[in-house]
């Protein structure tokens, strides 16, 4: 088995300002509001703030079944 080095890369995003992919450096990892993964970090270049959306799904939203059952005083939808 290989050993792994203690050095933690973080991904490349593209500056629009350098118009390059660079490493983002001091990427904080977040969450966006419709629940996906994303870094938000620095050009080592220029400074400018990066933004990268990592992979991943968002969280799937509530049943709407459920919803419309409950909603009292609402006619079924018809063609």
């Amino acid at each position: 088995m290989k050993p792994r080095s203690g050095k933690f890369s973080m991904p490349e995003g593209y500056c629009v300002k350098c118009k390059a992919k660079k490493e983002i450096v001091d990427g904080v990892e977040e969450t966006m509001k419709n629940g996906r993964k994303a870094i938000k970090g620095k050009c080592p270049t220029c400074g400018t703030v990066m933004f990268k959306i990592l992979g991943g799904k968002a969280t799937p939203p509530a049943p709407a079944s459920a919803a419309a059952a409950s909603a009292p005083g609402k006619p079924p939808a018809t063609k």
